[in-house]
């Protein structure tokens, strides 16, 4: 009998502005079943830890991979790690089957710069665009506009990270 694959180890980021609005990414690449679903193109930045890497610094990694965003100043770190895991038909096709889907810590921060600095379609790092389009929307929406099989962790995040202005 096979085991299941593990959790791919990663980070999210709930990148807020001084409003206390949250950023909000359209994925770039709608093609990929596993990240997307019609109406739900939207999330925070999010990415894998490299090997050695520590959760924070994959978590500025990310966020300037994504975003372009480095004046940023860390608010808080999620108590705990959080998963999700991937439908049925996606396990096999997603990250090669490697993983059954991802376990997060998720950290909060709040961006120091203007708008203008975010750059989605030309991040930092010289990576592929993650998003083509983004946002800032308030907290409450952003369960409502992730893809479904992630809704909980949403939840969870939004709620752990509620009491930051």
């Amino acid at each position: 009998m096979m085991s299941d694959p593990p959790y791919r180890p990663c980070v999210g980021i709930m990148l807020l502005n001084r409003q206390g609005l949250a950023f909000i990414g359209r994925r770039a690449n709608k093609k990929q079943g596993e990240h997307v679903a019609e109406g739900h193109e939207w999330q925070m930045p999010q990415g894998g830890i490299d090997a050695g890497e520590s959760p924070e610094a994959a978590a500025r990694r990310e966020l300037f991979e994504e975003t372009g965003v480095k004046a940023a100043t860390l608010l808080a770190e999620a108590a705990n790690w959080y998963h999700y895991d991937l439908p049925e038909h996606l396990v096999r096709s997603a990250w090669k089957g490697r993983f059954r889907g991802q376990t997060q810590k998720w950290f909060a921060f709040r961006f120091e710069g203007k708008d203008s600095d975010i750059n989605v379609l030309e991040p930092g790092g010289g990576e592929k665009p993650e998003f083509d389009a983004w946002r800032w929307v308030e907290r409450g929406q952003l369960v409502d506009l992730i893809i479904p099989f992630k809704r909980k962790v949403y939840e969870a995040v939004v709620m752990e990270f509620a009491h930051l202005r």
